[in-house]
C-alpha cells in the first residue's frame, strides 16, 4: 500500500497535466479547423476536472498498477464532429496529432526541468522523481496514442492519409479498436511498437535538449 501511495504522489501531477493538456489540445485544434463541439462542451480547458474520467483516469490505472505488469487508463473522450471541419479528411489528422504533440512538448518541458535540477544540484529526490515521471508518462502517452489503430490518434491519422475507399474500410474497425489494443498489450505484441518508438522519441528529446545540457554542465 505504501508503494502505491508513493507512486501516486510522484505521478499524480505529471499524469493530470499529460491528460488535461492532451485533451485540451484536441479541442483547440478542432475549434481552429472549424468544429466548435468540444469548445461548446467546455473541453477546451486546462481544468483537469473537465477531462478526468473517475474510473478510466483514476481507479483503473491504480488497479492495474497493483495487480498487473502494465498500466492503462483513459480520459473522457473529447467530442469532435469531424464532418464540421472545413476539410474533414485532411484536417482530421491535425486534430488527432494535436494531443500527442502536446505530450511531446510536455516531455520536453519535464526533461528541461530534470536537466536544470541536476545542474543546480538539487538534493531533494522528490522533484527529480516527479520530473522523471513527467518524461516517462508523456513519452508513453505520445507513443501509445500514435498506435495506428482507431480510435487512437494514430488510427485517425492513418485514416486521414489513406485513399477514401481504404479509409472507409479501415475506419470500420473503430468500435473494436480498444479491444484490439488491449489484446496486443496482453500478448506483448505492442512492445514491437513501444520499444523502438520510445527509444526514437527519447533520442529526439535528448538531441533537442543537448545544447542546454552542454551549457549547464
Amino acid at each position: 500500500m505504501n508503494q502505491i501511495i508513493q507512486a501516486i504522489s510522484v505521478y499524480a501531477l505529471p499524469v493530470i497535466f499529460a491528460i488535461t493538456l492532451h485533451e485540451a489540445a484536441h479541442a483547440y485544434a478542432a475549434k481552429y479547423f472549424g468544429d466548435t463541439t468540444a469548445y461548446a462542451a467546455g473541453r477546451m480547458s486546462i481544468n483537469p476536472l473537465r477531462h478526468i474520467d473517475p474510473f478510466g483516469t483514476i481507479l483503473l490505472p491504480i488497479l492495474m498498477y497493483a495487480f498487473t505488469p502494465f498500466v492503462f487508463g483513459y480520459a473522457k473522450p473529447v467530442p469532435i464532429d469531424f464532418n464540421r471541419l472545413r476539410n474533414p479528411k485532411k484536417q482530421m489528422a491535425w486534430v488527432a496529432l494535436a494531443g500527442p504533440a502536446a505530450n511531446f512538448v510536455m516531455a520536453f518541458g519535464w526533461l528541461v526541468l530534470a536537466i536544470v535540477l541536476t545542474a543546480t544540484h538539487v538534493g531533494e529526490s522528490f522533484p527529480h522523481k516527479v520530473a522523471h515521471a513527467g518524461i516517462v508518462v508523456n513519452v508513453l502517452m505520445f507513443v501509445f496514442n500514435l498506435v495506428p489503430i482507431p480510435p487512437l490518434d494514430g488510427g485517425r491519422i492513418l485514416t486521414s492519409m489513406l485513399p477514401n475507399r481504404l479509409a472507409y474500410k479501415f475506419a470500420k474497425i473503430e468500435p473494436y479498436g480498444f479491444f484490439i489494443v488491449l489484446g496486443l498489450l496482453y500478448f506483448n505484441i505492442l512492445n514491437y511498437w513501444f520499444v523502438p518508438m520510445s527509444a526514437a522519441t527519447k533520442f529526439v528529446l535528448g538531441l533537442i535538449t543537448s545544447p542546454l545540457s552542454f551549457l549547464l554542465n
